[in-house]
């Protein structure tokens, strides 16, 4: 489990295709950046823009992960030499500024506005139509790995041409510690839902399918 709230910025040093041919993954080499590694085991979970890999080796600055083809089908950013969003699985001494968080990614987003707005700045997202039921006014999300407060969701057509866009106010501490100031209009980011909302949602469904 995670928090959603980065501890360091990275850097993918290197991308090498595993062997398999075309339905094979990658392992990944990556700077951690400012990430203390001494309590870091192979094994060890670690969120790299909020997807949760395995370290599978391990140096004094850097770690390397495999990810399967499975993961870079569902995801966005794992496939190039990129700065990345880290942070290391949860422990039950810490503290939870965040949100709970997984680490699976739920859906791709699509950018569809970045600017600044005041001292701040505002990021629209478009999610993924079966994701829509899960965004909620001051509900959590996380985006590439950083756990981020809902201030305005807008349902935009009907059925299967549903858009949901929401909206998320960035403070500068944010946009300073993470890699979303590398966001550009029209990229892809990689979206969680709030775990409690997924959980609702299933109890929701199977106390109507039984009714």
């Amino acid at each position: 489990m995670f928090t959603g709230i980065v501890a360091a910025i990275g850097k993918i040093e290197s991308v090498q295709p595993l062997a398999g041919g075309l339905e094979a993954g990658v392992r990944l080499s990556i700077h951690a950046g400012g990430l203390p590694l001494a309590d870091v085991a192979l094994g060890d979970s670690i969120a790299i823009n909020g997807a949760c890999m395995t370290v599978v080796e391990k140096s004094a600055s850097g770690f390397v992960v495999d990810v399967s083809r499975e993961s870079l089908n569902c995801t966005v950013g794992l496939d190039t030499t990129t700065e990345v969003n880290l942070e290391k699985a949860l422990t039950l001494a810490e503290r939870l500024g965040g949100h709970l968080v997984s680490g699976h990614v739920d859906g791709l987003g699509v950018v569809r506005k970045f600017e600044a707005v005041g001292e701040s700045w505002e990021l629209v997202v478009e999610a993924p139509h079966e994701l829509a039921k899960y965004l909620a006014f001051k509900g959590s999300i996380v985006v590439n790995g950083v756990s981020l407060t809902v201030n305005r969701v807008s349902d935009i057509g009907s059925g299967s041409a549903l858009v949901c866009q929401f909206s998320i106010n960035l403070i500068p501490h944010t946009i300073a510690m993470t890699t979303l100031k590398h966001l550009r209009v029209g990229g892809k980011v990689n979206l969680e839902i709030d775990l409690i909302a997924r959980y609702v949602e299933r109890m929701l469904s199977v106390a109507k399918a039984g009714a």
